[in-house]
């Protein structure tokens, strides 16, 4: 079960992954809300899959930083890819 912290540090980083991305490559604020989203659900999906996998990561709490990180990054791009902004 998450806790309210893991919670909160889970949308600090998925902010802040979209926030950089959006600076990087982002045009409208239209693209920091679909950044924001993929970030999200990238971030969600890649940090259960390693929660459930058992994949050894650098851990605070109850995140897994890098798997986290790479979730975010592969959806942001994925997003881009296919231009859903």
């Amino acid at each position: 079960m998450l806790s309210s912290p893991s919670v909160v540090l889970w949308l600090i980083l998925s902010t802040l992954y979209a926030a950089a991305f959006h600076l990087l490559v982002g045009e409208s604020w239209r693209e920091l809300l679909t950044s924001w989203l993929a970030s999200l659900i990238g971030f969600l999906c890649l940090q259960l899959l390693a929660v459930l996998a058992g994949w050894p990561d650098i851990v605070i709490g109850q995140i897994r930083l890098v798997s986290s990180f790479a979730g975010s990054v592969l959806a942001l791009l994925l997003a881009r890819r296919l231009h859903l902004w």
